[in-house]
């Protein structure tokens, strides 16, 4: 049984509104449902993915580069609540943990149902997925072990040489990472207006 339980997404929604829900399929390779299943201990099936803005012009925003990821690619940081954490305490920790930077959450935007397919094998995933504001900390990622760089980007950036390098890897994870980041650059260009 995963232990993120509807109850505690309720009340994300209560606190920061109700997101856009999405379903999405994703056939990936077998290293990376290798991957995948590691992530998963303690029955995990989730990622707080949290797009930290500079400010409410919602233009740069802080985005990481783990170590396996080819030179110049960057995605939204994400990460997992742990077992009696509440959502909104795992997205303050992993924040800090993959950005150094402290924030304020702002938004819920979109509750995406992913299924992950390897052959016959099927591994069901939801990302919660955020905007967030900083509020302290100085830029740079705190978990050595996990991540390479925090670096400020642009949603421009995202969706232009960063989204082709990431989809040129051919792999269904990074294919994955770029439709949620395609449909949470919709979600939050809404924000801009």
């Amino acid at each position: 049984m995963a232990y993120i339980t509807d109850d505690m997404i309720e009340k994300m929604e209560e606190r920061y509104g109700m997101p856009h829900h999405l379903s999405m399929t994703f056939e990936i390779k077998p290293p990376e449902m290798n991957m995948l299943q590691g992530s998963k201990k303690h029955n995990r099936n989730h990622d707080v993915t949290i797009f930290t803005f500079k400010d409410y012009s919602y233009r740069e925003f802080a985005a990481i580069a783990k170590h396996m990821f080819p030179t110049g690619a960057y995605r939204a940081p994400s990460g997992a609540a742990n077992p009696g954490e509440d959502l909104e305490t795992g997205a303050l920790r992993e924040a800090k943990e993959e950005t150094g930077l402290d924030i304020e959450l702002d938004r819920f935007i979109l509750h995406i149902h992913v299924r992950f397919t390897c052959g016959p094998i099927v591994e069901n995933w939801r990302s919660l997925v955020f905007t967030a504001m900083h509020t302290g900390g100085k830029l740079g990622h705190l978990d050595e072990e996990e991540i390479r760089e925090a670096k400020w980007i642009t949603l421009e950036e995202l969706q232009g040489p960063i989204r082709r390098m990431l989809l040129d890897t051919d792999m269904g994870l990074f294919a994955y990472r770029v439709a949620l980041h395609d449909a949470s650059v919709e979600e939050i260009k809404k924000l801009r207006r």
